[in-house]
């Protein structure tokens, strides 16, 4: 059975669609990653997901409960860090977590015991007895994601959670993700950090306009580009050479750097025309400081599915 399946949700604001017709499944115990540019439809997907909107039409099952019919059920069920902390500032750390725990029916020593360890999995166990209002605004994300936790829940969404973190406490939420993972637990999480997606994630849909643009695995989604990057650093950028580059067929764009003086250079990756590229560069005056060839990364695919998709509407 599917973690998530979705029938062609759809949410409306007015005359504007947020989220247009949305078709996709997430696995147990997978980490699934929701990736567009801002304005595209993640919060507004995640917030259908877990019941904090009703769908305009179509419909979602979550963990084998329908969120129209089912949705007290849903909650119940899911954990959700949303993208702006929804805390009680004039709690403290540990009346916060006291509180949701009890809306969950999580009572006793088992409550004493899970706030305890999340309030020191996420060092605040210090501050459990200040004012989240005095809180900053990583401290209050980190709260935030432990609130979304307190009741042990299997399917966990989680909106920019490394937002306002410093890299080490990024590093621990990455971490953190990996667990729940391991135990089984299915995360759906949005961010626009592509590095983490592409570190985490089993697989990825990303989404513009409202609309599914692309879903897979990482490696389909790398593996179906066949692109690659050449990346020239020169010593001085000069047009004669970008000019040069544009001449060869198997170039597919040609993205300059002027601040570093280095031009990427995108290749059809089943023709090897590296060293003529090198060459002509050399021969219109380009004084080359370092060559590096790579495959492209998710956030080579990232841009080049939106910007496609961006044209073609």
């Amino acid at each position: 059975m599917h973690a998530i399946e979705t029938l062609e949700l759809t949410k409306k604001f007015g005359s504007t669609v947020a989220v247009d017709k949305l078709n996709f499944e997430v696995e147990e115990g997978e980490i699934f990653g929701v990736l567009g540019p801002n304005g595209a439809g993640k919060t507004t997907t995640i917030r259908l997901l877990t019941c904090l909107l009703a769908p305009s039409s179509g419909s979602a099952i979550v963990g084998g409960f329908d969120i129209i019919k089912d949705s007290i059920r849903v909650r119940e069920i899911v954990g959700v860090q949303t993208e702006n902390p929804s805390l009680y500032e004039r709690l403290t750390a540990y009346e916060n977590l006291d509180f949701f725990a009890e809306a969950y029916n999580v009572s006793g020593e088992q409550k004493k015991r899970r706030i305890r360890e999340l309030l020191e999995f996420f060092g605040l166990w210090e501050f459990k007895d200040k004012k989240v209002g005095t809180f900053s605004r990583g401290m209050k994300q980190k709260l935030s994601i432990a609130r979304s936790l307190v009741h042990d829940p299997n399917i966990i969404f989680l909106d920019e959670p490394t937002s306002g973190l410093d890299p080490e406490s990024a590093r621990e939420i990455k971490d953190l993700m990996k667990s729940l993972s391991k135990q089984g637990k299915t995360i759906v999480f949005s961010t626009h950090i592509l590095g983490d997606a592409e570190k985490l994630c089993n697989r990825v849909m990303i989404i513009n306009k409202g609309k599914k643009i692309a879903l897979g695995a990482l490696e389909e989604l790398l593996s179906n580009t066949n692109k690659k990057i050449l990346k020239i650093a020169l010593r001085k950028l000069d047009q004669k050479v970008i000019d040069a580059i544009k001449c060869f067929k198997q170039v597919k764009e040609i993205r300059v750097d002027n601040s570093t003086s280095t031009v990427s250079v995108v290749l059809n990756a089943s023709e090897e025309v590296t060293p003529e590229i090198i060459k002509s560069v050399v021969l219109n005056g380009g004084l080359i400081l370092s060559v590096n060839v790579a495959n492209q990364s998710l956030e080579d695919v990232y841009l080049r599915i939106v910007r496609g998709n961006n044209v073609e509407n």
